[in-house]
């Protein structure tokens, strides 16, 4: 079985929105697509948990909803810290595969939810959070995501933006998160940003849930370019299970399920342009709304044997599986 390290999840979100009607919401909950059993049965080592926060929903105080999200995955890590440990250094990570533990690493998913103020940012880490994309689906303080385009009443195209950079604050956030050691997400940044981030910071970042817009001509998509100058920085993108990104259905339709074939098809393209090197998996496990071959973390290891079937050695199976956000954690985690 191959050690699995999964750069993105929103199932702390799914448990805060949608479960809280049950009662006391655990990650021992079945009907999720991670919990601790499953992760067991489909050999996870590591765990990234976002806390997706939807600035709408947030309304006026986007950080005090953060807050609660992190309540919630305190409370769950707490509550299982004989199985799963919290992982704020690459030597927590260590210990916890020593002891036979798995390992979660907290994350947040919207920058937004900082308000602009560095406090926040310092908090958050403080909090152990190791890892923060830049934008969600809205645009904030930092900057803009790829947005959404009016074509007919009703009738929404997604378009890439190369008009709007990173904001001055976007920048000297960018160059704080590098200072203490909290890993850049460029996952959901527009076009610009994305070129903003590589020209202000020197060390590794990562798209943790993005795949590639050459297969899939989707804006939350890498370009080719991205995906070479992303490799070359010794970044990782992180294969996305969400179908709209896998694959392009015929009159704009939304897939409704993901295939092992097309997630073999962005591993294979990803590593023709970039190498083995630059790709990692970040499923997207809880945010996804349609059907996934890949039922939930109990079944990783499909992806495994689907990569071994096409050809992929072990050793390129073990990169992508495990291997390459080892590496960046290892360089960026103190």
């Amino acid at each position: 079985m191959v050690k699995v390290i999964d750069m993105h999840c929103d199932t702390i979100a799914e448990l805060y929105y949608n479960h809280r009607d049950k009662g006391h919401a655990s990650i021992l909950d079945h009907d999720l697509h991670v919990n601790l059993t499953k992760m067991e049965q489909g050999g996870y080592g590591l765990q990234n948990f976002a806390l997706f926060t939807h600035l709408e929903r947030a309304g006026e105080r986007p950080f005090e909803y953060c807050m609660k999200l992190a309540d919630v995955f305190f409370t769950e890590l707490r509550a299982h810290e004989d199985k799963i440990g919290i992982v704020r250094s690459y030597r927590d990570l260590e210990e916890n595969w020593k002891n036979n533990k798995m390992s979660a690493l907290l994350t947040v998913e919207e920058g937004g939810v900082c308000q602009g103020e560095l406090a926040y940012l310092r908090i958050l880490y403080e909090l152990g959070v190791r890892m923060m994309t830049i934008t969600w689906n809205f645009p904030n303080e930092l900057g803009w995501p790829n947005g959404k385009r009016e074509t007919e009443p009703e009738h929404f195209i997604s378009v890439p933006d190369t008009e709007h950079g990173l904001t001055e604050k976007g920048i000297e956030f960018l160059e704080e998160m590098e200072r203490l050691g909290m890993i850049i997400d460029i996952s959901h940044l527009n076009d610009r940003g994305i070129q903003d981030v590589f020209s202000h910071t020197t060390r590794p970042f990562v798209a943790s849930h993005s795949n590639c817009r050459a297969i899939t001509p989707h804006p939350r998509n890498l370009t080719d370019d991205m995906i070479r100058n992303l490799a070359e920085r010794g970044g990782v993108a992180g294969i996305n299970f969400c179908a709209a990104f896998l694959r392009e259905e015929e009159g704009g339709k939304e897939p409704a399920m993901s295939y092992l074939s097309d997630m073999i098809r962005h591993i294979r393209h990803m590593k023709q342009v970039g190498g083995i090197q630059v790709i990692g998996l970040g499923s997207d496990f809880d945010g996804i709304g349609n059907q996934v071959e890949i039922q939930d973390a109990s079944k990783m290891q499909l992806l495994a044997q689907a990569m071994e079937r096409e050809g992929f050695t072990t050793g390129e199976i073990e990169a992508v599986f495990y291997g390459n956000v080892l590496r960046l954690y290892r360089e960026i985690l103190r």
